[in-house]
C-alpha cells in the first residue's frame, strides 16, 4: 500500500512537472521586417524546441514556444538575429523583428577612361580609319553615289571641304605649339617681337619638318627646328622694317 501510494505520487510529480514545461507553450505569430530587403522565406528556428518555420513574402510567421525558449532568425541577406522570448511577448503573442541587411563590400574597379575607345567598346573594328569632323563631310560628301556626288563636284563642295580639313589640321597644330611654348620663350629666347607671335606660329605649323615633328611629339627635333625657323623669322621682320 505504502508502495502504491508512493508510486502515485511520483507519477503525480511527473505530470505537474511535464504540465508546467508544456502549458505555457503557445503558438506565437511575428512579422520580421528590414529596410529595402526581401523578407520572405527567412529561417525561424526554436533552437529549445528545434522546430522550424519561414516568414513569407511579407514577413509574418507563425511558430510554437514559451518563456525562455531562444528564437534564431537567419537568411542569405540579412545579418543573423537571435532572441529569447519573454514574458511580454507570451502576453501579447505577437514578436515584431527588425533584421539588419548584409554589407556587400564590392571590389574596386579602376577605369582608365584614357582606354576607353570605339574600339575598345566594339563599337568599330580596330584599326579602322578615324576621321576628324571635317574629314568626315569630305567623306559624305564624295561617298554619295549617283546624282549627290555629280552635284557635289560641279559645285565645288568637294574642294571646300577639303580646305576645311587643311585649317582644321592647322588649328590642331596651333593648339599643340601654344600648349609647349609660353609668349616669354618666344620674347627672350627666340627674340620674336610681342606683336609677331601669332605670325611666327602660323610661319611654323607651315614648315613641313616642323608640322611632321609636331605631329609625331618628337619634342626634340621640334625644338630644334623652332630656333632655325626663328632665325629666318626675324629676318624677315627686319627686311620688312627696313
Amino acid at each position: 500500500m505504502k508502495i502504491k501510494t508512493t508510486l502515485q505520487f511520483i507519477v503525480f510529480l511527473f505530470v505537474q512537472v511535464v504540465f508546467a514545461q508544456t502549458g505555457n507553450v503557445k503558438e506565437l505569430r511575428g512579422k520580421i521586417i528590414a529596410d529595402s530587403v526581401a523578407v520572405d522565406r527567412i529561417t525561424i528556428e526554436n533552437v529549445t524546441t528545434d522546430k522550424t518555420a519561414f516568414s513569407d513574402a511579407n514577413g509574418f510567421f507563425t511558430i510554437v514556444g514559451k518563456e525562455n525558449d531562444v528564437l534564431v532568425f537567419t537568411a542569405v541577406n540579412l545579418e543573423g538575429l537571435r532572441m529569447k522570448i519573454d514574458k511580454q511577448d507570451m502576453l501579447q503573442g505577437f514578436i515584431t523583428v527588425k533584421m539588419i541587411p548584409k554589407s556587400i563590400i564590392l571590389k574596386e574597379v579602376i577605369v582608365n577612361e584614357s582606354t576607353i575607345t570605339a574600339e575598345s567598346l566594339g563599337i568599330i573594328p580596330y584599326g579602322q580609319k578615324k576621321y576628324t569632323p571635317a574629314e568626315r563631310k569630305l567623306y559624305t560628301a564624295t561617298s554619295g553615289n549617283g546624282i549627290d556626288g555629280l552635284l557635289n563636284a560641279i559645285s565645288g563642295r568637294k574642294a571646300m571641304l577639303k580646305k576645311e580639313i587643311v585649317i582644321e589640321k592647322k588649328e590642331q597644330l596651333l593648339a599643340r605649339i601654344e600648349v609647349l611654348f609660353e609668349d616669354k620663350y618666344y620674347i627672350e629666347t627666340l627674340k620674336i617681337p610681342t606683336d609677331y607671335i601669332r605670325g611666327f606660329q602660323y610661319y611654323c605649323i607651315d614648315d613641313t619638318s616642323f608640322a611632321n615633328a609636331l605631329r609625331s611629339k618628337n619634342k626634340t627635333m621640334v625644338m630644334f627646328l623652332i630656333v632655325r625657323l626663328a632665325e629666318n623669322y626675324n629676318e624677315i621682320i627686319a627686311g620688312e622694317n627696313k
